[in-house]
């Protein structure tokens, strides 16, 4: 027998039950959740290729800095999307702790507004960054590459935290039983 399997009255092995099904918002924070993730691998990629190739080949791959610092602009954007919605950022809330759960979930969504105001404050302040590398014809060091394409990148994982902002806020005050946060007991 299956570890999960169950018997039924009428003697039928069943297996464990199906998972429950993601609806649209939960695939759309799955694939920005995944956008941030592979930003963290090509950063990574990014900053080992240059390593190796300096050290083993002596090397130096052009504008490999620059794209370093901007490749990371964009993860740091796009992690900003992928924590905010979960609720997992690193947190001090010994005030939460120590509430009930009514004025927890109050907590929260004051915290959430908040945040959803500083963002989006943000986003629209870095679109005038992007214009304006745009228009200011910049472009990188040795290879004359434009820069305005990783800062609309950036943008755009802005954008997605927003998004993912209004989600968890709307979630909060209308369906807090569709928030996945981790779950953190109350101080002692």
């Amino acid at each position: 027998m299956a570890a999960n399997s169950e018997v039924s009255p009428d003697g039928v092995i069943t297996g464990p039950p199906e998972p429950a099904r993601k609806n649209f918002m939960d695939r759309f924070i799955d694939s920005i959740e995944w956008v941030a993730a592979f930003f963290v691998g090509v950063v990574a990629l990014n900053t080992f290729t240059a390593v190796f190739m300096r050290k083993f080949f002596s090397v130096t791959i052009p504008d490999y800095y620059n794209f370093g610092q901007f490749l990371l602009g964009i993860l740091i954007f796009w992690g900003i999307a992928a924590t905010s919605y979960r609720g997992t950022h690193i947190t001090v809330d010994l005030v939460w702790a120590n509430a009930s759960p009514r004025y927890q979930r109050w907590i929260d969504i004051f915290a959430t507004l908040v945040l959803l105001f500083v963002v989006t404050v943000q986003t629209y302040t870095l679109i005038d960054k992007v214009i304006d590398t745009k228009n200011g014809h910049i472009v990188t060091m040795d290879l004359g590459v434009p820069i305005w394409p990783f800062f609309l990148v950036s943008w755009i994982g802005d954008v997605s935290a927003v998004l993912l902002i209004a989600i968890r806020t709307y979630r909060l005050i209308f369906h807090p039983e569709d928030i996945h946060d981790a779950k953190i007991k109350t101080a002692e």
